[in-house]
């Protein structure tokens, strides 16, 4: 698959996802934004994570933490379209717009961006699937079950979603990433543009997320890309009693369990210590000339 300059090849490698937030009220604490955009300071953080080893970065300029405020549409494009179109300008490297309304999508793609990642999994906006489908970029569909009345928050350790009912949690999140994946052929996406991800925080309570991370492989019988992104989210810290900035531990134990279970793409935001987890977990699994 192409995205941008780099051609993922699935099965190779795993491939590092940094995660750029333009946001004021990231969950992480990493958020860039202040009263304006500081878009040196973007293009810094998106250098200095390809010198850590990331081959995408992620951009996104609306928080998805677990009861955080949508904001509106010229505000997401105010903060994401500067940010990619300074970063396609000064670095050479792949960027995906983390979104789920089209209007945001398409400048972002007019910026420089190179691939879609919509949390919602196109269910949110109809306009997205036609979009990629124009555009013929690669999309990353994710399982999102979230609603704010699940939401239980505790100050330190952020916001987690209880009660959350599922018939059989692997075969939900699949059948419901199939839908997506349906969404996105009907409007004619290619099938080798889709990747997914199963939603790890999205919807789900601590035990959930745990037991999808443990059983991720049985996703990987979709035929499809996965994609998983479990950095510093809350049911690490609920699990380790930690709040957000000392998750790297729990987050490198989700790496790498997560990649020895079939993930190809790794979103995270800790780049320079999660790609070394990485490397050193691909070189266990897959047993590779390149890191012998």
């Amino acid at each position: 698959m192409a995205i941008g300059p780099l051609q993922a090849r699935w099965g190779s490698q795993t491939y590092v996802m940094g995660i750029i937030n333009v946001t004021p009220d990231s969950f992480s604490g990493d958020g860039l934004l202040g009263d304006e955009i500081p878009l040196e300071q973007v293009v810094e953080q998106a250098r200095r994570f390809v010198e850590e080893g990331a081959h995408i970065l992620d951009v996104g300029g609306e928080s998805t933490r677990p009861g955080s405020q949508p904001v509106t549409e010229e505000e997401e494009l105010a903060r994401v379209v500067p940010a990619i179109a300074a970063i396609a300008r000064e670095v050479q490297v792949a960027l995906s717009v983390d979104t789920y309304k089209a209007s945001v999508a398409r400048a972002a793609l007019d910026a420089g961006a190179h691939l879609i990642n919509d949390v919602w999994g196109f269910r949110m906006d109809p306009a997205m699937a036609p979009l990629a489908a124009e555009r013929g970029v690669p999309v990353v569909l994710m399982h999102n079950r979230s609603r704010p009345k699940d939401v239980a928050q505790e100050a330190r350790l952020g916001g987690r979603y209880e009660g959350i009912q599922y018939e059989n949690l692997l075969g939900d999140v699949a059948a419901e990433l199939l839908e997506s994946v349906q969404l996105a052929r009907s409007a004619g996406v290619a099938r080798e543009q889709i990747i997914l991800d199963p939603g790890i925080g999205f919807g789900k309570s601590v035990p959930q997320n745990l037991e999808l991370l443990k059983r991720l492989d049985e996703l990987k019988v979709l035929g499809y890309p996965l994609l998983l992104a479990p950095s510093r989210k809350s049911f690490i810290g609920y699990t380790l009693d930690l709040p957000p900035e000392e998750r790297v531990e729990g987050t490198a134990a989700t790496i790498a369990i997560g990649i020895a279970r079939g993930a190809d793409i790794i979103r995270v935001h800790d780049v320079r210590v999660m790609a070394r987890v990485a490397k050193m977990t691909d070189a266990i699994t897959r047993q590779h000339a390149a890191y012998v």
